[in-house]
């Protein structure tokens, strides 16, 4: 049975580094400049050395970003940044515009290319186009059925990668022109303040300054507000069709995001491939636990069974048993017996808290002491990236992540 690629999205070296160590086989990350996630970290050239060296010693890869919708303005800049990409030797290119595809086989010609799911691909005759085009795998839109992906495999021999988690977009795969018209902000470039999230009411051109609620629910209408998507159930049947690789959105989520659904599809491929379909199902329902607690939003199943009735968040839903992520672990001091860790979020004695281990263990942790680096008492850990020090009578693995589990609500 084919393993698939599990792809996760790496915003900066953090968590890069975080994606590939909780489970995943490559991510996909952005330079400065040409790709649709303009306000996550993102990496510079060195940075991309960084990434790609430490990938490299995993046996993993890194795929760039280079998926804008281009101008003029932008195709005069692109050919230095492209022959800079091959001499570093990254894994993969993601692209949609064809005319960025056309300069990329001219100066980085080595570097094999996927073609993003901005391009839109929903039948098997552009999948073809792109494979005669030299493309080594396809993005699907996410606006496809399980039949038709399946149909579309058994018409061409390119690699299929398709999105398994994280945010949709209220457009035919993120073709959106909202944010440019209301905020001033091109989505196909890049900088999407997402609109689709904003409330809405209805104004009559003769009723100015008159507005009306959409009845959906007191507080106006959330029609744009779609819900997450969220696949981990499918996974058996996406693997039996041949899809090749599947991805998570999300290159601006924190690390607890990025290690959280790392381990829990990972776990979810691994479990399907070794014991079949009663196995995967059990991993299912555990792993939607673990989701739910880094959801933002109420989560669909898309249009993989057609189109769902529960693709909008109406009701503006609020997570349950959300888990806040508090630190990164940057080591443990045996000889002290002392964790070491970079704070990010307030947290002391008397929370609930964890550490995520890259193996896949939870550890519960029992917060008594806390201390700052010149070994003074603290109540509290509250200031930004400030480096305190737990008491604890176990190595902790560097790149392990400190969280903070939220109350349970019964339904």
């Amino acid at each position: 049975m084919q393993r698939p690629e599990l792809v996760l999205p790496a915003g900066d070296l953090e968590k890069l580094k975080t994606a590939l160590l909780f489970g995943a086989d490559a991510v996909y990350l952005g330079g400065k400049d040409f790709n649709l996630r303009a306000f996550a970290g993102n990496l510079t050239i060195p940075e991309m050395a960084t990434g790609l060296e430490y990938a490299h010693t995993l046996g993993k890869k890194v795929y760039i970003t280079v998926n804008i919708l281009a101008h003029n303005r932008d195709i005069k800049r692109l050919p230095p940044y492209l022959e800079e990409l091959q001499q570093l030797g990254v894994d993969g290119l993601i692209i949609s515009d064809p005319g960025v595809m056309r300069l990329a086989k001219k100066y980085a010609s080595s570097i094999p290319v996927t073609i993003s799911t901005q391009a839109n691909v929903s039948n098997y005759e552009s999948a073809a186009f792109y494979q005669d085009m030299g493309a080594f795998r396809v993005v699907l839109a996410r606006e496809l059925t399980l039949d038709e992906i399946a149909d579309i495999k058994r018409q061409v021999e390119i690699e299929l990668e398709i999105f398994v988690h994280g945010a949709m977009c209220v457009s035919y795969s993120g073709r959106c022109l909202l944010s440019h018209y209301m905020a001033g902000r091109n989505a196909n470039q890049g900088a999407c303040a997402h609109p689709c999230r904003y409330k809405y009411s209805v104004v009559e051109e003769k009723r100015p300054g008159q507005y009306y609620a959409i009845e959906e629910d007191e507080r106006g209408s959330y029609i744009f507000n779609s819900r997450d998507l969220c696949l981990l159930e499918y996974l058996p049947q996406l693997i039996d069709v041949g899809v090749n690789a599947f991805k998570v959105e999300g290159r601006m989520k924190s690390p607890l995001y990025v290690a959280s659904v790392a381990r829990i599809y990972r776990q979810a491929i691994e479990v399907y491939v070794n014991q079949g379909y009663r196995g995967a199902a059990q991993e299912s329902q555990a792993g939607m636990e673990e989701l739910w607690a880094v959801a933002t939003r109420p989560f669909t199943n898309g249009f993989i069974e057609g189109e769902s009735p529960l693709i909008q968040d109406i009701n503006r839903q609020e997570m349950p048993r959300r888990t806040d992520f508090c630190g990164m672990v940057n080591g443990y001091n045996p000889d002290r017996r002392m964790v070491e860790i970079e704070q990010r979020n307030n947290f002391g004695p008397g929370d609930l808290l964890q550490f995520m281990i890259p193996d896949g263990r939870i550890i519960d942790l029992q917060l008594r002491q806390l201390f700052d680096a010149e070994g003074n008492l603290l109540d509290r850990a509250r200031h930004p990236r400030q480096k305190v020090f737990i008491p604890f009578d176990q190595p902790v693995h560097e790149n392990s992540i400190l969280r903070r589990v939220g109350e349970r609500h019964e339904e």
